[in-house]
């Protein structure tokens, strides 16, 4: 059958499972079908679902209480349904009472005359509730945009999304479909948005960004939000990241201020939102806030089996290959063994070199945990105190209240309120800029954003000062201290920091469409003199991988100073905490940490989850969120055990 006619026809048969089911798999099974269908039949699919649609409704519903001591249901062993591996129906040894029969047959009948009628019954597609407007906050996660490529951070909190007034913005343009929804919601399943001014001007604007039109988007901004309409460029951008925003909550709704919650039609990620607008006709937006926020527990995400997660995550990262919105390596290990490895891309476009699991690529803020390693090591040897001052190490520091105040502790939880060092300053003398102290002496006479440890705030500048003391403590020099202290031990062979300019076998060249254009280009002009404390260098999948493996095992510290170099201190605002140089997460209910890094043409992630043993690491040689989105789908369709 057609493919459109028989899409239509699988999504009847999906309409009319329980509404329970349908929030979970829905979405899910439909971009299955899609992506069976591009290549080979899908009347399996549908006889796994008229199976599905028996189990959940005879067995899982409303009629369980009816079947109950007649049929039970039981696991077979090395059996499958399809795309999800079901539970199987096992028949006791009694004969059913008639009865029984009678009710079974009953409902069969019922389930093909509903099908019947499904079958030959219209089906409208789902239009999506748009997504929430002129977002003014960049979508900058720690790691994500403090890189050490220089890309524009203005201290915004990491758990923010959307396009940012002047500041280059981390999205990736793209071709999004519905089918490729990928977080298991539900097909049907929308919110309602209120009958205010600024519910109305909010659904107005969710429909014009999720068209993805630019003339319809444009006409909006100039209508209703004109001081934004200039920044049309980075909202399109932003759609393409996002593949646009399904309305799933609606939040405090009063007549010139709604808010609510959406999420990423092309992702998992959440936001929380909030738009005000003028009291009096005709209502322009004044205010419209989007900020990224940990998955709602009303919004479960369905795990998979790891085989089944491992089957999804190749058709995803496809897919992402495909749009040309990743290209890099991933590998997925548990307990030290990988058990999932590619490299896909060009690590040279201009070469055609393609990229391979030993491709050096440019890790960004990743290697804030390199840092933190070298800190807790001298700590735990007592050549550090976690509560000293910063001038106990540094007497010569150039700010004295910074020097006197701002602890190591501070330093390493991002707390001390010394700020960052990329933006128009940066950009003037990224070439000049060659050891650590030629930062503290452009930087070094700054005072403090606040009082040190009254709040969080990511530091690159922070981490930087953690370089020059491992230098001072241990008269080494940084790039020194972390090859033989951290990099050695560990059997980390392919990463360093070496210069731009000097030639690096197998690294990667990074390609980023920031800063306008259609085209990917090399991201040559953005780079720094070399990778410094607070970010950069290059490393591989493998040798992050080896890294966790150090650190898990105990070769790099003891461990009471692994766990305290991991564990939650500060609450950066969205429920996660930092630790050391890493996040510490709890999503889905399973915990996580690790770091990631990101700039124009390049993205990584590391994420250690303790409790089941697997380790993710995806590196990326374009631009965010590249390989963020690929850590977090794989990372949320695992087993937590």
């Amino acid at each position: 059958m057609a493919h459109s006619f028989s899409r239509s026809l699988y999504r009847c048969l999906l309409r009319l499972h329980p509404p329970s089911f349908q929030r979970e798999f829905a979405d899910e099974m439909l971009w299955i079908f899609d992506e069976i269908a591009a290549k080979q039949s899908t009347l399996r699919l549908f006889g796994d679902g008229l199976v599905s649609l028996v189990r959940q409704w005879a067995l899982r519903g409303a009629l369980r209480n009816l079947l109950t001591g007649e049929i039970a249901l039981a696991p077979v062993a090395g059996r499958d349904a399809g795309p999800f591996v079901w539970e199987h129906i096992a028949v006791p040894e009694a004969p059913l009472p008639v009865s029984r029969m009678i009710q079974g047959s009953a409902i069969a009948l019922l389930f093909l005359i509903l099908l019947s009628f499904a079958t030959f019954r219209p089906v409208r597609s789902r239009t999506l509730p748009s997504a929430s407007a002129s977002s003014r906050i960049p979508h900058q996660a720690p790691g994500h945009s403090q890189p050490n490529g220089g890309a524009p951070s203005d201290g915004a909190a990491p758990n923010s999304v959307g396009p940012p007034a002047g500041i280059t913005s981390n999205t990736i343009p793209g071709d999004h479909q519905d089918q490729h929804a990928s977080s298991g919601e539900a097909v049907a399943a929308q919110a309602e948005v209120p009958n205010t001014p600024a519910a109305r001007q909010f659904q107005a604007w969710l429909d014009a960004f999720n068209s993805g039109d630019r003339s319809k988007l444009l006409a909006f901004l100039e209508k209703n939000y004109p001081d934004h309409a200039k920044e049309i460029d980075g909202e399109l951008r932003f759609r393409g990241m996002t593949g646009g925003f399904d309305f799933k909550k609606a939040g405090d709704s009063e007549a010139a201020k709604f808010s609510g919650i959406l999420k990423e039609h092309d992702s998992d990620q959440f936001a929380r939102f909030t738009i005000e607008v003028e009291a009096a006709e005709p209502h322009h937006i004044t205010k419209f806030d989007l900020n990224a926020i940990a998955r709602p527990a009303e919004f479960p995400m369905p795990r998979m089996s790891e085989e089944q997660a491992l089957a999804a995550l190749r058709t995803e990262i496809d897919r992402q290959v495909a749009a040309e919105r990743f290209a890099g390596a991933v590998m997925v290990s548990k307990h030290g063994k990988p058990i999932f490895s590619q490299a896909y891309g060009f690590s040279d476009r201009e070469k055609k070199t393609p990229n391979e699991l030993n491709t050096r690529f440019r890790i960004g803020s990743m290697n804030k945990m390199f840092t933190a390693v070298s800190v807790l090591q001298l700590v735990q040897n007592g050549k550090i105190k976690l509560t000293a001052s910063l001038g106990e190490y540094l007497p010569d520091y150039p700010n004295k209240d910074v020097a006197s105040k701002v602890t190591i502790h501070h330093l390493l939880t991002h707390t001390g309120g010394t700020g960052d060092f990329f933006g128009p300053e940066f950009d003037a003398h990224r070439l000049e800029l060659r050891t650590l102290q030629d930062y503290v002496k452009l930087y070094g006479k700054r005072g403090l954003q606040f009082e040190p440890g009254s709040k969080w705030s990511y530091s690159n500048y922070g981490f930087l000062l953690l370089g020059v003391i491992v230098e001072k403590v241990s008269g080494q020099s940084y790039y020194d201290y972390v090859r033989d202290h951290v990099y050695a031990p560990a059997g980390m062979t392919s990463t360093g920091s070496l210069p731009e300019d000097q030639a690096v076998p197998q690294r990667s060249v990074g390609y980023t469409k920031f800063g306008g254009g259609e085209t990917w280009r090399p991201n040559t002009d953005t780079l720094p003199y070399r990778g410094t404390s607070a970010g950069g260098g290059y490393s591989t999948v493998e040798d992050l991988q080896r890294f966790t493996d150090a650190l898990q095992n105990h070769k790099l510290l003891d461990a009471h100073h692994t766990e305290l170099l991991t564990t939650g201190k500060m609450d950066t605002g969205n429920g996660d905490k930092y630790a050391y140089g890493f996040m510490d997460r709890t999503q889905g209910g399973v915990r996580n940490f690790g770091h990631g890094g990101g700039a124009p043409g390049m993205n990584g992630e590391l994420t250690i989850y303790p409790e089941s043993g697997y380790v993710v690491t995806v590196l990326a040689n374009v631009d965010p969120p590249a390989a963020g989105r690929i850590a977090s789908f794989i990372g949320n369709r695992l087993p937590e055990k």
